[in-house]
């Protein structure tokens, strides 16, 4: 097992699960700390930044209204509204096109034949009244 310092220590920098791997497979080293220390501790900055900003009671000052505005939401949201304008057609989207167009096409036409097919049955009598599984009686 993990020593008990070192458990301590790493329970401070976080990612307890990935440490415990690391250390229990001997594969952690002094560059792979290090990397991860100051992964915690921009992590714990950001954390903080967002804490003191979304508990700001002047913000409605602001005039920001009651959310916090957040660049990376922000274009994400804008990717997702924009996604058609910067389409581009190549092979692979016209084959899902006419794949998913032929799909519902080929659905369509089975659809309308079997219920013409079967209409024209009970029409001449090859289906009688009381074999149908769709009746009013």
């Amino acid at each position: 097992m993990v020593d008990k310092e070192i458990w301590q220590h790493l329970q401070v920098i976080g990612d307890k699960e990935i440490w415990q791997h690391l250390l229990l497979n001997n594969m952690a080293s002094a560059g792979t700390t290090e990397a991860v220390q100051e992964r915690a501790a921009l992590r714990k900055a950001i954390k903080k930044e967002f804490q003191k900003q979304i508990s700001n009671p002047h913000r409605h000052g602001s005039g920001e209204g009651g959310y916090l505005f957040d660049p990376a939401i922000q274009r994400f949201m804008s990717l997702k509204v924009s996604r058609f304008d910067f389409f581009k057609a190549n092979p692979r989207t016209a084959l899902l096109g006419t794949a998913v167009v032929g799909t519902l096409f080929g659905y369509s036409w089975w659809l309308k034949t079997d219920k013409e097919s079967f209409e024209a049955k009970c029409r001449t009598g090859q289906i009688s009244y009381a074999d149908r599984e769709f009746k009013f009686a």
